[in-house]
C-alpha cells in the first residue's frame, strides 16, 4: 500500500541521497546508489542496490520500498522493470541549476518536509547568488570543461552555468543546452579553436590525467596547457545535480579559476 509520507525510500543516484540527509529524513533510505559518498556515513548506513545505469531489481524488491527515487532517462529501463513490479518511482531530470533547486524542493514535499526544503534551496539561491557577485579580476577566464576523454564530451548544463557563477566563461556555452551526451561530443580541433586558459576535467568514474590532456596533438599551443592551468574537478563534487555541486563543487570551481585571492570590496 502507498504511503505519505513514504516511510521506505530506495535511490538511485547520489544527490537524492544527499538531500534526504541534509532535510534530516535520511531514517526513510533503505537502499542506495554505489555512487553515494555524501554524507560519508551513508557508505556504512544504506545498503547499495544499485550502480547508475544497473540495479539488483531482486534486492530492491526485498527492500519493500513505497518509494523508489531515479534519474533521467539513462534509469528508464530500471524504472520500467520496477513500475512493471508495482513499485511508485519518481524520476527526476534536472539538468540546470533551477532544475537542481526545483528538485530539492520537489523531493521535500515527497517526504513531507516542504518548509525545510524550501529553506535549503533558498539558502543555496542566496550562496549562488553571493558568488556571483563577488568582485573577480578582468577579463574572466575561458573555460573547458571535459566531462569525458575518449570521445571529448563536454557542455554538462549545471556545470557550464556554475562556471559562469564562479567567474569563468564556459568557451562552449551552446552545448548547455542538449542533454544526451552524445550530442556534447566535440572535436579536439574545437578546444583549440576555443583557446580556453584554463582547462577543468572530471571523468565520470576514473582519474583525470593532466599529461594525457598536455599530449594531445596541438594542445601545446592552448593557454591552459602552456600556463599548466588543467585542473581536476572530482566527479562526486560536480557531475551529479544536486546539493555537492552547488557547495564544494562550485567552491572548487571558483578555486581552480582564482587560485590568487580576490581583490577586496
Amino acid at each position: 500500500m502507498q504511503q505519505f509520507p513514504p516511510r521506505r525510500i530506495v535511490c538511485l543516484t547520489e544527490e537524492t541521497v544527499e538531500t534526504l540527509y541534509l532535510l534530516g529524513e535520511q531514517d526513510r533510505i533503505v537502499g542506495v546508489s554505489g555512487y553515494a559518498v555524501r554524507p560519508p556515513r551513508v557508505r556504512r548506513e544504506k545498503p547499495r542496490v544499485s550502480a547508475f545505469i544497473s540495479a539488483d531489481i531482486p534486492k530492491i524488491l526485498l527492500l519493500e520500498p513505497d518509494l523508489v527515487l531515479a534519474f533521467s532517462d539513462l534509469q528508464a529501463d530500471i524504472a520500467s522493470d520496477l513500475i512493471r513490479a508495482g513499485v511508485a518511482v519518481h524520476v527526476f531530470n534536472q539538468r540546470d541549476v533551477a532544475g537542481i533547486l526545483a528538485m530539492i524542493r520537489t523531493l521535500g514535499a515527497l517526504v513531507d518536509a516542504t518548509g525545510r526544503a524550501d529553506q535549503l534551496a533558498t539558502a543555496y539561491e542566496e550562496r549562488l547568488a553571493s558568488i556571483a557577485s563577488a568582485p573577480r579580476l578582468s577579463p574572466k577566464p575561458k573555460v573547458y570543461f571535459e566531462e569525458w576523454d575518449d570521445p571529448l564530451i563536454s557542455g554538462i548544463g549545471w556545470v557550464s552555468e556554475l562556471i559562469e557563477v564562479a567567474g569563468g566563461e564556459d568557451v562552449l556555452p551552446k552545448l548547455r543546452f542538449q542533454k544526451a551526451a552524445k550530442d556534447r561530443i566535440i572535436s579536439p580541433d574545437a578546444v583549440r579553436a576555443a583557446a580556453p586558459d584554463v582547462i577543468l576535467a572530471s571523468w565520470c568514474g576514473k582519474k583525470v590525467v593532466p599529461d594525457k590532456i598536455r599530449k594531445r596533438p596541438g594542445w601545446n599551443e592552448i593557454p591552459a596547457v602552456r600556463n599548466d592551468r588543467i585542473v581536476e574537478i572530482k566527479s562526486a563534487l560536480i557531475l551529479q545535480p544536486g546539493p555537492a555541486a552547488l557547495t564544494d563543487g562550485l567552491d572548487a570551481l571558483v578555486a581552480a579559476l582564482w587560485p590568487e585571492p580576490l581583490p577586496s570590496s
